[in-house]
């Protein structure tokens, strides 16, 4: 082979390396930055994964609000009508947090079955609740949007 072909050879392959190195980091950070919504039935159902990160949503239990002894640490209960998940939160609520109201809430399953949430999302007006709640409770026979 032509020592000038084996140089353009050699080359390209380099480079297919390179896009191909490339390519599969950015999509193995692209999967381990991506969080999955779950539904109290599902996170119930041990559907949900146990050590990364993930989504629960749904309606906030009646009087399920408690408040720890350091008053800004809050437990509370979600639904979907059919099964629950107690959330335990540590921050500053959003305003508008309601008993009764769709909410959304990031962060990681405990090991005792207790969602220790990141991040507290609440709905924005009365009529509004996140697409991902209203998908996941239609099937129990709320149908909100």
């Amino acid at each position: 082979m032509n020592p000038k072909r084996k140089r353009r050879l050699m080359m390209i392959i380099l480079i297919l390396i390179g896009v191909g190195s490339a390519t599969a980091l950015t999509l193995t950070a692209f999967n381990q930055n991506m969080m999955f919504f779950y539904s109290p039935s599902q996170v119930a159902a041990g559907e949900a994964p146990k050590n990364r990160p993930f989504r629960v949503g749904g309606m906030v239990k009646e009087n399920s609000l408690s408040r720890d002894n350091d008053g800004i640490t809050v437990r509370f209960i979600v639904h979907d009508n059919a099964k629950e998940v107690t959330i335990r939160y540590t921050g500053i609520l959003p305003d508008l947090f309601r008993e009764g109201q769709g909410i959304v809430a990031h962060g990681k399953l405990g090991e005792n079955g207790v969602f220790i949430a990141n991040e507290v999302l609440a709905k924005h007006d009365e009529n509004y609740m996140p697409p991902e709640v209203a998908a996941a409770m239609k099937p129990k026979g709320i149908d909100k949007k």
